[in-house]
């Protein structure tokens, strides 16, 4: 597979993943980093440093907005719920790195 086949073929898998994740805003941040170390908040920071690495200067605001398919504070006011006990304890448990 050659570099550019390969780039549209992420790209796409990317695109996919973000259209998911608008989808299903019944999964919360937090149910991601329990489950998988990452959430759209990690994403949104991966985006911009990898633009950064080819010379663009994003903001967060840009970034999340990119990634959430809408300003972040909207999607907060929309979708977010307040974290319970048991995804708090298990968040409190979870090695993360990507913070």
């Amino acid at each position: 597979m050659n570099d550019p086949i390969r780039t549209e073929i992420e790209a796409a898998v990317l695109r996919r993943l973000l259209e998911h994740l608008r989808e299903r805003t019944d999964v919360q941040n937090i149910d991601l980093m329990n489950l998988a170390g990452f959430c759209r908040n990690c994403l949104s920071k991966w985006y911009r440093a990898a633009a950064s690495e080819h010379g663009l200067d994003i903001d967060d605001a840009t970034a999340r907005e990119i990634i959430y398919g809408m300003p972040y504070a909207e999607w907060k006011a929309r979708y977010q719920r307040e974290a319970t006990p048991a995804q708090q304890g298990a968040f409190a448990n979870t090695r993360r790195t990507h913070e």
